[in-house]
């Protein structure tokens, strides 16, 4: 059955952006309240108890990744649908796309280096200037171009792995190890257990405002782009599978609940068992710095994506077969919203733990980070949709929407007679 409204909007593809958006909370969650190092590496910051550390385990299993790339292949499939709604309008598909790259990559900037170090808006920004040119292209063509940019991501992460490994252990020749003992030694203390660098980041984002983007406006002022070069790779492959998704139905709502389960099933049988196994790897060594960034950033990739689209097609299944329509109504409301609900998450979050609101910077344990998380959740799901009932738009969608089109777009909705 077709789920898309009288709207023009699929409620189905809204939902299941509310999630992600939530879902994505629940990744960053520990990169808003401690250094990255953390998010990476449990025992960056010193010792963690048992339940700190299970918590780190289910997270590296079954969300990390999983859910940026549930994100990441949302904004594919909705880029594809803007672009043809474009088209249906009358309008330029080209001008309509590339205004919405170009004002988000804007936002993007303006949220790491004002808001949050952990900006993904602009890496989105930049892999959809590239999308448009896979509009269109066939289900299978997509699926063989996104296969190839996984495996030019893998090998780029993996093969700089690799070198660090063959380094750390003492298997490569003295020549080539001297050249790496740098970068090996400034990896250690950036990533590694007790990390040299934690307890400067602690201080930093515990101090003002103005020292926190000062850091980010001087000696980390690059790091928006270099991260886009670094992730564009795999960020476009799990797109171009969005639009893929997309264009077979899959996110649209129309398969069959037994094809939802088969694929859920599939993706978390190929995905799980590695991950646990890639988990292992990185408690063995001790959560050796080359161990979490070669578990955390290729050797995981393949295994990511098969669960983050088996997360697809659970989460569809549960809209077809479980959600009320009061629940779904809720959560599509929240997908609907995902824009403003991801940079408010960041304000909030901020707010909280950084040192100009309330200074918990660096000071909650890993497990007791969701009861904020959960905090949040309750508040997107509470607010997203009676929000709607009123306005067309979220506040910042219609911002955007508006900056886009280059017209101030209806933002109350009409009285009903």
């Amino acid at each position: 059955m077709d789920t898309r409204a009288a709207t023009g909007r699929y409620e189905s593809l809204d939902a299941i952006r509310g999630v992600a958006v939530m879902g994505i909370l629940a990744m960053n969650i520990v990169a808003f309240a401690a250094p990255f190092a953390a998010y990476v590496n449990p025992v960056a910051g010193g010792p963690v108890g048992n339940l700190d550390l299970a918590t780190w385990f289910f997270n590296f299993v079954f969300i990390d990744s999983k859910m940026r790339g549930l994100f990441s292949m949302l904004f594919g499939a909705s880029t594809l649908l803007v672009i043809q709604s474009a088209a249906a309008n009358g309008r330029s598909a080209a001008e309509a796309h590339y205004a919405r790259m170009i004002w988000l990559a804007i936002f993007g900037l303006i949220h790491y280096y004002f808001i949050w170090f952990g900006d993904i808006l602009f890496l989105y920004a930049v892999c959809g200037l590239l999308l448009f040119a896979f509009r269109n292209l066939s289900v299978k063509a997509l699926l063989r171009w996104a296969v190839g940019f996984f495996l030019v991501g893998i090998g780029l992460l993996a093969s700089g792995w690799l070198m660090f490994l063959l380094a750390e252990t003492g298997h490569l020749p003295p020549v080539v190890a001297s050249g790496l003992a740098d970068d090996l030694a400034r990896m250690n203390a950036d990533m590694g257990p007790g990390a040299a660098s934690y307890a400067k980041d602690v201080a930093v984002h515990l101090g003002g405002y103005g020292g926190i983007v000062a850091a980010k406006l001087g000696e980390h002022a690059a790091e928006p782009f270099v991260q886009a070069l670094m992730f564009l790779w795999e960020t476009m492959g799990l797109m171009l599978v969005g639009m893929a998704l997309f264009k077979s139905r899959m996110l649209t709502g129309e398969w069959e609940a037994a094809r939802y389960r088969k694929w859920a099933v599939r993706g978390f049988l190929i995905g799980i068992p590695p991950l646990i196994a890639l988990a292992y790897y990185q408690v063995a060594s001790g959560f050796s710095a080359v161990s979490t960034f070669g578990a955390s950033l290729s050797l995981s990739v393949p295994f990511d994506v098969a669960m983050t689209i088996g997360w697809a097609a659970l989460i569809m299944l549960l809209i077809k077969t479980a959600a009320s329509d009061a629940v779904r109504a809720r959560v599509a409301a929240t997908g609907r919203m995902a824009f403003t609900n991801y940079l408010t998450s960041s304000i909030v979050m901020t707010t909280i733990f950084y040192g100009y609101g309330f200074g918990l910077y660096g000071t909650v344990g890993r497990a007791a980070l969701y009861l904020f998380c959960f905090g949040m959740w309750a508040a997107m799901l509470l607010w997203s949709k009676p929000w709607l009932d009123r306005f067309n738009y979220g506040p910042l969608e219609w911002i955007w929407r508006s900056l886009s089109r280059r017209q101030i777009q209806p933002m109350r909705k009409a009285a009903r007679a």
